[in-house]
């Protein structure tokens, strides 16, 4: 069975509409994007000029054979650097624990440990599902007012912009990356997750978990006074 071609349109009325759909549709498909780059637009900064912060919240990007993979010990590096610097004085790890045989919290809270930050100060978030999740928790359960976030430079607009929706004062630093193939994945993911981002931030839906207040960043900035 042959198929057959769709037909363009044959009038100069038809074909102005055509031209005028795609452009309508590619002006939706961009309006997340420029959302994100509006809200967060002067608050990225580097690991040398970041505001002083009480918490930094690092957001789990995978693990290889139960260890950080190298894009999340990038931004654990980053966490470890500020904590010696002074910047902060707690970090905030959150990730997937879905299942019993993957951890991205305690896979991360070990790595900070072996990198100079006492265990008292690193407070773990075991529901960061996904980035909305990990900012919503950040402030409903453990209370975070103010926060820098770090991650990837690809990602990181996305999590100021949905920090700040959650009602989380943000600064992000974007860590730097090898530009090979996940990161060129990660930059076309982000894409994509911008019109999910803008839905999250416009209709603010309940985490997949969220459970109840948790004193863990209170105790850790009380414990080093």
């Amino acid at each position: 069975m042959r198929l057959r071609r769709p037909r363009l349109p044959r009038t100069r009325t038809g074909q102005r509409r055509l031209v005028q759909a795609v452009m309508a549709g590619c002006v939706l498909a961009l309006l997340p994007a420029t959302w994100m780059y509006v809200v967060t637009g002067d608050r990225l900064r580097t690991t040398a000029d970041v505001p002083r912060t009480e918490v930094a919240v690092v957001f789990g990007a995978g693990l290889w054979d139960g260890e950080p993979s190298p894009y999340l010990a990038h931004r654990l590096d980053a966490a470890a650097k500020l904590y010696r610097e002074q910047k902060i004085k707690v970090v905030l790890v959150t990730g997937d624990n879905s299942r019993e045989d993957y951890d991205e919290p305690d896979a991360m809270r070990a790595y900070l440990t072996r990198h100079g930050v006492p265990d008292a100060r690193i407070v773990s978030d075991y529901a960061g599902f996904d980035t909305w999740d990990s900012c919503v928790r950040a402030k409903k359960i453990f209370g975070v007012d103010r926060a820098v976030l770090i991650s990837q430079g690809f990602h990181i607009r996305r999590a100021v912009a949905l920090c700040e929706a959650a009602g989380v004062t943000s600064y992000g630093v974007g860590v730097d990356a090898k530009h090979d193939v996940t990161w060129y994945y990660g930059g076309t993911r982000e894409i994509f997750a911008a019109g999910k981002a803008a839905l999250d931030a416009v209709f603010e839906p309940d985490p997949r978990f969220l459970g109840p207040k948790e004193p863990g960043v209170r105790e850790a900035l009380a414990s080093g006074r």
